[in-house]
C-alpha cells in the first residue's frame, strides 16, 4: 500500500512537473491561451473570489471572532438558591453580594466566588463522622477538650448550627476568606467552653447539666455577636454529652451508690414509723373499741339497775298486806294442788309466812338427800 502510494506521488510530481515546462504553469497557460485563442488547452484550477467588499469582510470576521471569545469566556454566571455570589473585579470584592439568579459579568476582569448561605452544622464528637465534609453542610470535629476547677481533663461533645449572614456576606469573605468558619466558628466553641467548664469540678457537670448547656449557648452568642457585621447568624447549640475521666466516673459511681444506700435506709426508717403508726393506730382503736364496748356494757346495766329499781320501787309502793295476803293465799293453792299430785313432798314456809315458798319431791333421791 505504501509502494501504491509512493507511485502516486510521484506520477503526480511528474504531470506538474511536465505542464510547468510546457507552459509555465497553469496561470500562464491560461493566460496565453485566453489572450489569443492559440495554443493547447490544458486542466485550469478554478479562481475563488473571498472578496466581500473590503471593510464588510474583516467587520464580519471580528464580530464572529467576539461571539466566539464570548462563547468560551462565559460572560454570565448563575447563583442558585441558598448561595449568594461574590463578585470580583480586578481582585476587588464588591461590597454587596449576587443575589440569587443570571448575572452578567465581564470575562477575565470580573470573576463571581459562590458561598453558601443555608444551615450548616459542625459536629464536636469523640467519633468522627464518615459522611461529613463542606460539601454535606455537616463538618465533623474532635471533642472540645478542656479542664475543669481542679485541673481534671473534661472532653465535651456539642452540635452547633450555624449559617452565614447573608447581608454581610461579602464584607465576611473579604474580612476572613472563604476558610471563614474554621476563623469563626471553631475557635469562638473552644473558647467558651473552656471558660464554662473551667468554673465547675468535674464531678458537679453531669448534676448541672442544664445549667451548662445555657452557659455555652449564652457566650457562643455573645461572642459571636459581637463580631463586626455580624458574620454568622448562631440557629441551635445542644450539649450532647459530657466525657468525664475513669476515676472520676468510678468517684460519682459510689458517691451514687453511697446516697441510693443513704435513701434505701431512710425509705426503710419511713417504712417501719408508717408500720408503728399502722399498729399504734390498729391498738389504739382496739382500745378505743373495748372501752366504748365497756362503757356501753356499763352504761346497759346501770340502765337496767336503774329501771329495775325503778320498778322495785313501784312494785313496793304497789304492795299492800292485802294483796300479799291475796298472793300468799295464791301460792298456797298452787301448792295444794301439787300435794294432790304427789303426796310425798314437803313444803318449807319461809319466816312470816310470805311467798314464795319452797317445796321439794321426796321422789327424787337427789333433792332429798338435798333437802337433809
Amino acid at each position: 500500500m505504501k509502494e501504491e502510494n509512493i507511485l502516486m506521488a510521484s506520477d503526480m510530481n511528474d504531470y506538474f512537473n511536465k505542464k510547468k515546462s510546457e507552459g509555465g504553469g497553469f496561470n500562464k497557460q491560461s493566460n496565453s491561451s485566453g489572450g489569443n485563442g492559440n495554443g493547447p488547452k490544458g486542466p485550469q484550477m478554478p479562481n475563488l473570489d473571498f472578496n466581500f467588499g473590503g471593510g464588510k469582510a474583516a467587520a464580519i470576521y471580528v464580530i464572529i471572532g467576539i461571539i466566539l471569545v464570548l462563547l468560551l469566556a462565559k460572560p454570565f454566571t448563575i447563583v442558585q438558591e441558598g448561595e449568594r455570589g461574590i463578585l470580583s473585579t480586578n481582585g476587588r470584592y464588591q461590597e454587596q453580594a449576587l443575589l440569587p439568579g443570571l448575572h452578567f459579568i465581564i470575562p477575565v476582569i470580573q470573576k463571581v466566588y459562590r458561598v453558601d448561605t443555608k444551615v450548616r452544622i459542625i459536629n464536636y464528637a469523640s467519633h468522627i463522622e464518615v459522611n461529613s465534609g463542606r460539601e454535606s453542610g455537616i463538618v465533623s470535629k474532635p471533642a472540645v477538650t478542656v479542664l475543669d476547677k481542679r485541673g481534671l481533663p473534661v472532653s465535651i461533645e456539642l452540635t452547633v448550627q450555624y449559617r452565614l449572614n447573608a447581608q454581610f456576606a461579602a464584607q465576611t469573605i473579604s474580612n476572613w476568606g472563604f476558610s471563614w468558619e474554621d476563623k469563626i466558628i471553631n475557635p469562638v466553641v473552644r473558647d467558651v467552653v473552656r471558660n464554662v467548664i473551667g468554673q465547675y469540678d468535674a464531678e458537679s457537670l453531669p448534676m448541672i447539666r442544664d445549667k451548662i448547656a445555657a452557659e455555652i449557648e449564652a457566650g457562643l452568642r455573645k461572642n459571636i455577636a459581637s463580631l463586626k457585621n455580624t458574620p454568622v447568624i448562631l440557629q441551635s447549640v445542644q450539649l450532647r454529652d459530657i466525657i468525664l475521666p475513669a476515676k472520676v466516673k468510678d468517684q460519682i459511681e459510689r458517691v451514687q451508690i453511697a446516697k441510693q444506700e443513704v435513701q434505701k435506709a431512710e425509705q426503710d426508717v419511713q417504712r417501719a414509723k408508717q408500720e408503728a403508726l399502722k399498729k399504734a393506730a390498729q391498738a389504739q382503736g382496739v382500745a378505743d373499741q373495748a372501752r366504748i364496748e365497756a362503757k356501753g356494757k356499763a352504761d346497759a346495766i346501770t340502765i337496767n339497775a336503774d329501771a329495775q329499781a325503778k320498778a322495785n320501787l313501784l312494785i313496793a309502793k304497789s304492795l299492800t298486806s292485802k294483796l300479799l295476803e291475796l298472793k300468799q293465799m295464791q301460792v298456797q293453792g298452787q301448792f295444794n294442788d301439787a300435794l294432790r299430785v304427789n303426796k310425798d313432798a314437803k313444803i318449807f314456809l319461809t319466816p312470816g309466812g310470805s311467798t314464795p315458798n319452797i317445796w321439794v319431791d321426796t321422789k327424787d333421791i337427789k333433792q332429798r338427800t338435798t333437802a337433809k
